[in-house]
């Protein structure tokens, strides 16, 4: 199957409504300086659409992780879970470990993408606490 070529206004828009940083780790480009990719949350080969409710950016880590999952394991349970929607359910599945430097799922939903997009890899890890040490982490929206 080929992937659909967005149009470039879309484009601009979930850029443009993703505030510079990773829809899944939340990442900012002003700390990495790494561009962020359109992602499909629900991917095509799974029917996800290119519509503006199925898109968002994702760093490049997040998105290779993801690949084309829509479920994962819950480390805690070992039950299949649907992987969070990344455009509406942050807050609900997520916190911030008390250095800064980890993302917590608090649910079934938020263990499994944690441990999907492996989003305490200890590169990024390292670098938030870098990162934290001077104020530039966790983002205040999250906090």
């Amino acid at each position: 199957m080929t992937p659909t070529r967005l149009p470039a206004a879309m484009r601009r828009r979930v850029i443009a409504e993703s505030h510079d940083r990773c829809a899944y780790c939340h990442t900012t480009t002003a700390v990495t300086g790494a561009q962020l990719v359109i992602d499909h949350i629900i991917p095509e080969s799974a029917g996800g659409q290119g519509v503006r409710e199925n898109l968002c950016v994702a760093c490049h880590s997040c998105n290779e992780f993801k690949g084309a999952q829509t479920h994962a394991s819950d480390p805690m349970t070992g039950k299949p879970t649907r992987l969070f929607h990344p455009r509406r359910q942050w807050i609900e599945h997520f916190r911030w470990s008390e250095d800064g430097t980890e993302i917590i799922g608090l649910t079934p939903t938020g263990r499994a993408t944690v441990s999907a997009l492996n989003l305490n890899h200890p590169l990024i890890v390292e670098a938030r606490r870098r990162w934290a040490i001077v104020g530039w982490h966790p983002p205040l929206e999250d906090v």
